[in-house]
């Protein structure tokens, strides 16, 4: 997984509570068998119209957002199943910060194992993070994570709270198995500590017939 320290992008601001993972993307893709390609399908519904051709009322589709790597959401983001294909999707598409007042348990947890950082803001900053980002044509910020913080180049600096823990998975880049392969020493000594060892017994004769009744 990809480290992540420090990100500057533009921001793509998606005015809708409550995205869930199925509109992220639509049960009938969470099929492929690599992670890769998922950027393509993220938002297929509100993205494409018929014969996959794009939405132009649909801001992912927007000439001034193109190339936004930072998704600026409302409350509950990535709710509804546990599918991790949301996520890749996410990373895939080229978002690696999401800011948003809210997000679903699963999919945030999610988010880390990705190398994506979801930041979690009080609505009335978040509230002001969409004017700006409506009212300044190609509107960036910097996510600094090692000092928890995001700014703009206009002056705002904002602290967000972040699990230390995940944190250091984070900035490691560390996911499930890159965790346990950082104890793998410790692995290796207790399979040595606790090797099983055959024990004899012996041969049963199934030769001679038991008892009749």
């Amino acid at each position: 997984m990809q480290p992540f320290s420090n990100h500057t992008g533009l921001v793509m601001p998606l005015d809708r509570v409550n995205v869930d993972t199925d509109q992220m993307i639509p049960k009938q893709f969470c099929k492929l068998l690599t992670r890769e390609g998922y950027g393509r399908l993220l938002f297929f519904d509100w993205r494409y119209v018929d014969g996959e051709k794009p939405n132009p009322d649909f801001v992912l589709n927007w000439p001034r957002y193109q190339g936004a790597s930072i998704l600026l959401t409302r409350a509950n983001f990535g709710c509804g199943s546990s599918r991790e294909h949301a996520p890749w999707g996410v990373l895939d598409y080229g978002f690696r910060v999401l800011i948003g007042p809210s997000f679903a348990d699963i999919f945030y947890n999610n988010c880390f194992k990705n190398g994506i950082l979801p930041v979690t803001l009080p609505e009335a900053q978040v509230d002001d993070l969409f004017r700006r980002a409506e009212q300044h044509l190609g509107y960036r910020l910097s996510a600094d994570l090692p000092n928890q913080t995001i700014a703009d180049e206009l002056g705002l600096q904002i602290t967000f709270h972040i699990d230390p823990f995940r944190k250091q998975i984070l900035l490691k880049g560390l996911d499930d198995i890159g965790m346990t392969l950082g104890h793998e020493a410790e692995i290796t000594s207790f399979e040595k500590r606790h090797q099983p060892s055959a024990t004899m017994y012996d041969p049963v004769d199934f030769s001679t017939p038991g008892p009749t009744k």
